[in-house]
């Protein structure tokens, strides 16, 4: 049961534990009780809603870094990931594999703005080696939300 929870509140956080109970065949009160569990034990980490800030005229753009560092001796790319996570602009933090260690996303107001604060607190870094920035022109699907009606978009068809 404990997935069964999990997945029902990641694609729907609003649900409340009465609907929860009912999709699963549990008492209200066993899933306030697993959700207080996991929430106790982190495995919930937070809740968050996503907005389409494109459908509201919110300014701002978000840009995926693609960072390359020497890890530290003895502990790894750890505590280069908590730096980098403890910037306010920094949306998420990611160990990866391939041509580079670490992705970053960030939200910031402009294109300047962003691009200023990799210059000015990323790229400055003893141990970053290279950065590459890029910019998101535009969101289609993201945390598993779709931001554009897709069929909608290709009525149209396609000319050839």
């Amino acid at each position: 049961m404990e997935k069964a929870i999990l997945e029902l509140l990641e694609n729907d956080a609003k649900m409340t534990a009465e609907q929860i109970a009912s999709s699963l065949g549990m008492s209200e009160a066993e899933v306030v009780e697993e959700i207080e569990k996991y929430e106790e034990k982190d495995i919930i980490a937070g809740y968050k809603t996503l907005i389409d800030w494109d459908k509201v005229g919110g300014d701002g753009v978000t840009a995926l870094i693609e960072i390359k560092v020497v890890p530290q001796r003895g502990q790894g790319f750890e505590r280069i990931a908590a730096r980098m996570s403890q910037y306010d602009e920094v949306d998420s933090v990611y160990l990866m594999s391939g041509a580079y260690d670490i992705a970053v996303t960030v939200n910031g107001k402009s294109l300047r703005d962003v691009a200023s604060f990799v210059s000015d607190k990323i790229a400055p870094l003893e141990y970053v080696t290279s950065t590459a920035t890029h910019f998101v022109l535009k969101k289609f699907k993201d945390k598993g939300v779709m931001y554009t009606n897709t069929e909608k978009n290709q009525e149209r068809g396609y000319a050839f």
